[in-house]
């Protein structure tokens, strides 16, 4: 094949993803130096499109960027009024009292929101700064200068099926940048090459993760509590010895979030993420509480949850990572939006100071110092040992010594000092024959419902003509590993129906449906043997979630 010539565009930055972080770091260049050439990359077909958060915000970021934001307009409508924590029975609950919780996990002070929204208000700012914002470009490759990140290929569109460039291809533009920013968010694909290739993860515990559904429901007006968040643990999963927990969020004009976690370290490959999700629904408290309202919409996607622990270096010759593409999410708290926000400005300051300086593609060490040792680090450190405890110990305990080092930390000291977390997600799980198969109930159509149904609430598209972007390192893996050694368990941790094993006996094969796909990379966190990458499809296919 000829050599790929491609224009190019250059810019003081360029930044890969419209999130809280990319958006952030934009804003904050501009506000720095309004001259400064800055461009995001967006590959949902708008901003906001690809955007699922729970979401409760901690203002502190939005605080620090645009101190006025309440009077610009932001969509940060429903201050948390009432916070609830129960423990979760088949058919009971109990309360855990507020008083004794830590600090950090009130809040007081906090928004429910729409992060999509957000974004899209966040982007506005940034393009009437001068930002250049272009959504519906996938970015597929770095652009490498030795081991220097110099920029990044977005646009590629019109490849057939057959991965062949057909008669509409483009095959898109080097946007290059003096620094190049990544905010893909949870186990982005280009932040993955960068953290392999140079090694950032050296010396750091493995990336832990999560998979959240979440579904918006329109309920009862007399049902609804407007600024009421409640937090469940316990069941399902305790049945299933999965960990998570879900939430539900009030927000206005009658509608509530109703969201689940359930943590990927588990070790049965029969658990079923969803089914968890949608059995959790017909508790007596959630059933009540749903019952004569509609799911209006539907959505999923990893989270991060290795904490301070699994951060990677986030800077390297030429670049950053940002928010959650490194891992800054607060896991007990369950928020890591304020953290991808004030990344991306420390990120910017960084790229400030070192072009005022005259300096182009060397290491930020001022945005690593800056993570290590600022306001990320004060909201990162106290809860360390959170999620490790919970792997090793289980709920009970996990509560108790989770709770007690909490305290502990706001004193300025763990007891525990750091704990590993040890294996990576797709090795904790277990081969099929030593655990017991799940009997999940059929969905009812009104409270619970079959995934493909739900997916068609996520407004999900992907234009069928292109290669397909879920990709196997091995195409006999699936059969002779994943089905034959682990029950096929992406036929179940897929949250999107992505996944099918066809046939019988010696004629199973091995499908991908990757139309269905909703972007969440849990197939990249959780195949056992590690066989499926995710990659980008063209820009605009995916979701399109509306507020999510």
């Amino acid at each position: 094949m000829a050599e790929m010539t491609r224009e190019s565009m250059e810019y003081d930055v360029v930044i890969v993803g419209a999130g809280p972080a990319g958006l952030s770091a934009a804003i904050r260049l501009k506000q720095l130096d309004p001259e400064r050439s800055v461009v995001v990359l967006e590959k949902g077909s708008e901003v906001g499109a690809h955007i699922l958060s729970g979401a409760v915000l901690d203002p502190v970021g939005l605080d620090a960027l645009i101190p006025d934001w309440k009077e610009r307009g932001a969509p940060l409508n429903v201050p948390v009024r009432k916070d609830n924590f129960y423990l979760l029975g088949q058919g009971g609950k109990l309360r855990i009292p507020n008083g004794p919780m830590p600090p950090l996990m009130k809040n007081h002070g906090n928004y429910i929101v729409s992060m999509g929204n957000v974004c899209r208000w966040m982007a506005e700012q940034a393009e009437a700064l001068g930002v250049e914002i272009f959504p519906g470009m996938a970015c597929s490759e770095i652009v490498w200068d030795g081991d220097r990140v110099a920029g990044v290929v977005a646009g590629e569109m019109g490849r057939g099926a057959d991965g062949e460039p057909g008669p509409n291809y483009e095959p898109g533009m080097e946007l290059l940048g003096k620094y190049v920013f990544l905010g893909e968010g949870v186990r982005g694909s280009l932040s993955r090459q960068v953290i392999v290739k140079l090694g950032l993860d050296a010396g750091a515990e493995p990336q832990k993760y999560g998979l959240g559904m979440k579904e918006i429901w329109e309920i009862d007006p007399e049902k609804h509590a407007e600024g009421t968040v409640t937090h469940t643990m316990g069941w399902p999963l305790s049945e299933s010895g999965a960990g998570g927990g879900s939430f539900i969020y009030h927000l206005e004009n009658n509608q509530v979030y109703v969201g689940f976690v359930v943590h990927l370290g588990y070790e049965n490959p029969h658990v079923f993420p969803y089914m968890e999700f949608q059995r959790f629904k017909h508790h007596p408290m959630v059933a009540e509480l749903l019952k004569g309202g509609k799911r209006v919409a539907y959505g999923a996607r990893a989270i991060s949850e290795g904490g301070w622990q699994s951060l990677p270096r986030v800077a390297f010759a030429g670049g950053a990572l940002l928010g959650c593409a490194a891992g800054m999410v607060n896991v007990p708290r369950i928020k890591g939006n304020h953290n991808a926000m004030l990344s991306g400005m420390h990120a910017a300051e960084a790229a400030h100071e070192a072009l005022e300086a005259g300096r182009a593609g060397d290491v930020l060490g001022a945005y690593e110092s800056a993570v290590r040792t600022g306001p990320i680090a004060a909201d990162l450190k106290p809860v360390r040992n959170v999620k490790p405890l919970w792997s090793r110990y289980g709920l009970a305990a996990s509560l108790a010594l989770g709770g007690l080092d909490m305290w502990t930390n706001t004193l300025g000291f763990s007891a525990l000092g750091t704990l590993g977390h040890g294996k990576s997600d797709a090795d904790a799980t277990g081969k099929a024959g030593d655990f017991r198969r799940i009997d999940y109930p059929k969905p009812d159509g009104t409270l619970s419902f079959d995934r493909l149904t739900n997916v068609a609430y996520s407004f999900t598209n992907h234009e069928e003509n292109q290669p397909a972007h879920l990709k196997l390192k091995d195409p006999d893996v699936p059969v002779q590993v994943d089905w034959k050694e682990y029950a096929g368990p992406s036929t179940r941790y897929c949250p999107a129906g992505v996944y099918e094993f066809v046939g019988e006996g010696d004629d199973v094969r091995f499908q991908i449906n990757f139309q269905n796909c909703v972007h969440c990379k849990t197939c990249d966190i959780k195949d056992p043997a590690q066989n499926i990458v995710w990659t980008v499809p063209q820009g605009g296919d995916g979701p399109n979630y509306p507020n999510m």
